[in-house]
């Protein structure tokens, strides 16, 4: 809203400084400070007002050391969270831009199903919370609404090279050539012609030409096999959003920990946007010009402050939980904001940790289930799952835990930055 102010501003009167909001780094250095404005000042409001409400948190009795001292910690935190990211993002992104719009619909979206989720829990006294069934129909949702509008809006294109004469084809399975113009460049001592097209294409690391394309998966139905590349991009989108969703959800097991590795996650992934939305950089790297999606580095940072500010109340001992309303809606902004940057295929590395932490319950759930079919007695891999309590089992203090997992999270994120290169 701001943006607009100023842009009207900078139009309209001579005054000193107002071009400064035409800056998307200026403006997402204002974004990260509001944020934590409201993250820590009015997160205390929040806080007492949760306490007078008797919004605590029901803490089960799994054994671990110093965990039932966390009984009665006022939850549903994530609301902090969630305003922290919404407010910055309303006053200096660009509201029409669509990959902006998108990550506020992700927001609010994941943000009501881990409210409702810890609703029922605390309200309603149901430790189960939100049915599995209902959240996986929220995830779901929220994935075909993100897929469907990346692969069908005409504001969301690539940029591609092409040989003179020629007219890059649409992916979208619609039979008609792009009206975008073809606009000669040059690198160096050499011409070339690029063209902003609709395409499935996304980056892949460590790969010579640093490009996938969805709907090559397809190739095998012969020619016309374009028209379906909707259909293998929407399931691609779908196991992203789940996956990293739940993954964020499983990793809020131990104060701090969700926290701190989603804002490494989040200041990574608007490095990541800033050089795919900046023509120049993106020519040097050599890497997909994506245009417009500079405009998500305000989001980035608003989300990057919002996980910092939280963190002033939930570094051990916590004093709030952000409970699903917070963790649902972290790993649902961290999956559609990779998909937006076409760096999806970066999450096993970026979000390590929340990998591990969903693997190690898969594993511990299945190998249970096996040994007790063949054995008639269920055996664990690991002491507790996920990996984070079995350390705690281990006898090392979470804040110790915690601060590991953080400088792994650092660790990937460099390797993450690296790969632009690192062919």
């Amino acid at each position: 809203m701001l943006y607009y102010l100023f842009e009207y501003l900078n139009q309209n009167y001579d005054f000193p400084g107002l071009r400064l909001f035409q800056y998307i780094t200026f403006r997402t250095s204002l974004a990260v400070i509001i944020s934590l404005i409201i993250t820590t000042v009015y997160g205390r409001r929040l806080i007492n007002y949760l306490q007078k409400m008797q919004v605590g948190e029901t803490v089960r009795n799994l054994g671990l050391e110093g965990q039932m001292q966390k009984q009665g910690t006022p939850t549903m935190g994530g609301i902090i969270i969630l305003l922290g990211i919404l407010v910055p993002t309303l006053l200096f992104a660009n509201l029409t831009n669509i990959y902006v719009i998108l990550m506020i619909v992700t927001t609010v979206w994941m943000g009501v199903i881990g409210f409702v989720d810890d609703y029922i829990k605390v309200f309603r006294k149901n430790k189960e919370g939100l049915a599995g069934r209902f959240k996986i129909v929220g995830q779901v949702g929220l994935a075909l609404i993100i897929g469907w509008t990346m692969y069908f809006n005409p504001n969301i294109v690539v940029r591609q090279t092409v040989d003179e004469g020629a007219n890059v084809k649409a992916t979208t399975g619609i039979a008609a050539k792009t009206t975008a113009p073809m606009v000669l460049r040059q690198k160096g001592e050499s011409f070339y012609y690029t063209q902003d097209v609709k395409s499935t294409i996304t980056n892949v690391p460590f790969y010579k030409n640093n490009e996938f394309d969805y709907a090559k998966v397809l190739k095998f139905l012969g020619p016309g096999y374009e028209k379906y590349a909707v259909m293998v991009f929407l399931l691609f989108v779908v196991v992203i959003v789940t996956a990293v969703s739940n993954g964020a959800n499983i990793t809020d097991g131990i104060d701090g920990l969700a926290t701190g590795t989603s804002a490494i996650i989040g200041l990574t992934l608007g490095l990541l946007a800033y050089v795919s939305g900046n023509t120049v950089i993106a020519d040097y790297l050599n890497i997909m010009y994506i245009p417009n999606s500079g405009e998500l580095m305000i989001f980035a940072g608003a989300f990057v402050g919002a996980c910092v500010g939280f963190l002033w109340y939930n570094s051990y001992p916590a004093q709030v939980f952000m409970g699903d309303t917070g963790s649902l809606a972290i790993g649902g902004i961290i999956a559609a904001f990779a998909i937006m940057i076409r760096k999806e295929l970066l999450i096993p590395i970026l979000c390590g940790v929340f990998l591990v932490e969903n693997m190690s319950v898969i594993i511990q759930v299945s190998y249970f289930k096996y040994t007790k079919r063949r054995f008639g007695e269920g055996r664990r891999v690991f002491l507790m799952s996920p990996l984070h309590h079995h350390y705690q089992k281990k006898g090392y203090h979470e804040a110790k835990i915690v601060t590991r997992f953080w400088i792994i999270g650092i660790l990937l994120a460099i390797i993450t930055i690296i790969t632009l290169k690192l062919r």
